[in-house]
């Protein structure tokens, strides 16, 4: 437990230290833009391509697979270990948007961006860096708006990174 306030206080300071940054203000609207890209329609828009282009392939499977299994890990951590969001955990703190739930480990917009620019990259090589680029930015908006930790971006990275490859191992 003493190693798990350390990291909390930690993640704390870090995250009081990035919004008290000169450029925050600058960068919540890019942060809000960016935010929205990881909310869940694009995510429709690639499955939906991918199946009029393919059909019910392997790989779309693949992209199926991993979500389900994402959004379930997702769920049970997010609802079992119920961290509160910065602005529910630090006093005079707001943050600049509404999240759309109550608790913040992971983060689920970051897990599933990280798990598409996983999945994407490995159907399309060319885009490894831009797709990183954008899932990297998605968890770091979340952070920018107020909505989440760092240590809940990492953790989302890991678990939207590892529920890629397990599902591209099922191809």
């Amino acid at each position: 437990m003493k190693l798990l306030y350390s990291i909390h206080k930690y993640d704390v300071s870090l995250f009081i230290w990035l919004i008290n940054t000169r450029i925050h203000g600058s960068l919540t609207q890019c942060g809000r833009y960016l935010s929205k890209t990881g909310d869940g329609p694009l995510y429709g828009l690639i499955i939906a391509g991918l199946y009029g282009n393919q059909g019910f392939s392997p790989y779309l499977q693949a992209i199926l697979l991993a979500f389900l299994i994402e959004r379930i890990i997702y769920f049970v951590l997010k609802n079992s270990l119920k961290r509160n969001r910065p602005e529910a955990a630090l006093k005079n703190f707001h943050s600049i948007i509404t999240p759309s739930d109550q608790f913040s480990f992971p983060s689920g917009h970051t897990s599933a961006a990280f798990m598409m620019a996983t999945l994407l990259s490995f159907y399309f090589p060319s885009l490894f860096i831009p797709l990183y680029c954008w899932a990297t930015l998605v968890g770091c908006s979340r952070v920018v708006l107020g909505v989440h930790f760092p240590t809940d971006i990492l953790v989302g990275s890991i678990l939207g990174i590892g529920t890629a490859i397990f599902s591209l191992g099922q191809l």
